[in-house]
């Protein structure tokens, strides 16, 4: 007896049977229990998510001998002629192959003729993108008007590739991809079936493999059986895949938590022995700090397993989340690097490089935030008097020489320009000033002479505005031309910055992992701020 693959053994003969498009199936039931028939069926997805299948299904139901029904019996002359391919009423076209609108012609010469065993004929074109203009213009006006003996279904992965005069004359269903969890409960039902002793674990690498695929997860299936000698086991799909155990990775991992790269390449070097698949490598390993982060974020929305909750107490979730977007980048950059495995190399070492939690531990900060130092700001001139207070400055609201009237109170200028609301150019002329002095309600700013091209009395006014709003007051506001060299708020933050990449330079250098790094490969430390 002729072996007959998994695909097509198992593939649903009533809606029941396929997995994964309930509201599509909802939908047909429901319209046929209604007799609400369209004349035009348009399905859509990906390959192998059942569109064919469907058609085929959909075809039983209309000429099921037991009459219109969403669940056809399977036993009459009707339902096991379309079973097997040869129901006359029927027309399976693969539009890839018949693209001519000759083809076309030929095939709606005989759309006016009424059926010859069933109720209704059925179109059922696959890869229905591959017609020709031509062949869609011959198909318009059958399409949208044709004999209540004929009913259309198309199929296609591509539906952005037809005409919209096409899709709107059809109702259109978008069958989804199947999630990795159904898959593999379907394929753990057809293993106990079939008495074939299968790992679980096995059953959700293939499941994984097959992305949204059952056909595709059905012929791995097939693949693991025939490599396995009739089992399944986790290891032989792994080595059938190209690609490991997640507990193959935890020697990996455990390098990188104690931060040895030697060790670390050493696994690297025993990883390549095997000619893994290393884009697969990066995918496990993508998926196995997603459940850390899990684990430690979360812990109650998954199930516990001993090495996840192992790893989750070795690293930070700084470290997992950080560790989490390098291995994203290394997967996406790996097919440009010159070998896979030195792409890989490089990933893991980036990891062993950059650690968020020991930088802060130095006093780097990860944010913003800087810090004002009291060397770097200016000293105003307040009031008649002349006199600093602190971080203030005090003016007095007065009028002519009279200075008795109420008080004005400023905070430092840096501080100041930051609240005013300013952007763009108003903004950066408000950042290369310092405040001058502050007599009765009128601010005087200085401005150095290399900047008096940004001056202007448009920029002036809302300024003076934003000073008014922010500090409640009517503020008049003067700007002066100096050539003395000022220590602005721009000048101020990049000195600040400076003084922190000296201070992340210097304390990175005296870290004994990175002077490893550098002398194994002969590189050089650059480190900047954003």
């Amino acid at each position: 007896m002729n072996y007959q693959v998994l695909a097509r053994k198992w593939r649903p003969r009533r809606f029941k049977d396929m997995v994964g498009q309930e509201p599509i199936l909802r939908m047909l039931s429901n319209a046929l229990a209604q007799q609400r028939l369209h004349h035009a069926y348009l399905l859509t997805g990906t390959r192998g998510v059942g569109k064919t299948t469907l058609g085929r299904i959909l075809a039983k139901c209309l000429n099921c001998e037991s009459g219109l029904t969403s669940d056809p019996c399977g036993q009459c002359h009707a339902c096991q002629a379309i079973d097997a391919g040869q129901f006359l009423d029927l027309f399976e076209v693969d539009a890839a192959s018949r693209t001519k609108v000759e083809d076309t012609r030929e095939l709606l010469d005989n759309v006016l003729y009424p059926p010859t065993q069933g109720r209704y004929k059925v179109y059922l074109i696959d890869e229905v993108h591959m017609l020709s203009n031509h062949s869609f213009n011959a198909l318009l006006k059958t399409l949208e008007e044709p004999p209540e003996h004929v009913k259309f279904i198309l199929a296609t992965t591509d539906p952005k590739r037809l005409p919209i005069t096409i899709l709107s004359r059809c109702l259109q269903f978008h069958l989804k991809r199947i999630t990795p969890e159904q898959i593999a409960k379907h394929l753990q039902h057809i293993c106990e079936t079939e008495t074939i002793q299968a790992d679980p674990a096995a059953l959700e690498k293939l499941a994984k493999a097959a992305d949204g695929s059952m056909r595709d997860a059905l012929s791995l299936l097939d693949q693991a059986i025939a490599y396995g000698h009739g089992s399944v086991s986790l290891q032989e799909v792994n080595t059938m895949l190209g690609s490991m155990a997640q507990d193959e990775l935890l020697p990996l991992l455990e390098a990188l938590a104690a931060q040895d790269g030697k060790r670390l390449l050493e696994v690297i070097a025993q990883l390549t022995e095997h000619a893994p698949d290393f884009q697969q490598v990066l995918e496990e390993l993508i998926s196995f700090l997603h459940k850390i982060a899990i684990a430690q974020i979360v812990p109650d929305a998954m199930t516990k397993e001993e090495r996840v909750a192992a790893m989750a107490k070795r690293f930070s979730p700084e470290d997992v989340q950080i560790y989490y977007q390098i291995a994203l980048l290394g997967r996406r950059d790996l097919a440009i690097n010159p070998s896979p495995q030195q792409g890989f190399e490089m990933t893991m070492l980036r990891m062993l490089a950059f650690q968020p939690a020991s930088l802060s531990s130095r006093g780097l900060s990860a944010g913003p935030t800087l810090a004002s130092s009291p060397k770097q700001r200016s000293t105003p001139t307040v009031g008649p008097a002349d006199k600093p207070r602190d971080d203030k400055m005090v003016g007095t609201a007065s009028s002519g020489n009279d200075t008795n009237g109420c008080t004005l109170i400023i905070p430092d200028w840096r501080a100041l320009s930051s609240k005013l609301g300013l952007t763009g150019m108003a903004q950066a002329l408000v950042s290369n000033c310092v405040l001058e002095k502050i007599v009765g309600n009128k601010i005087t700013l200085s401005l150095s002479d290399t900047h008096q091209p940004m001056l202007n009395q448009k920029l002036k006014d809302r300024i003076s505005e934003a000073l008014s709003r922010h500090l409640q007051q009517d503020i008049q506001l003067d700007i002066q031309i100096t050539s003395v060299e000022l220590m602005t708020p721009i000048k101020q933050h990049q000195q600040e910055q400076e003084e922190r990449l000296h201070q992340a330079t210097q304390s990175l250098m005296q870290d004994p992992k990175i002077k490893q790094l550098m002398d194994m490969y002969e590189g050089t430390l650059e480190i900047s701020f954003v």
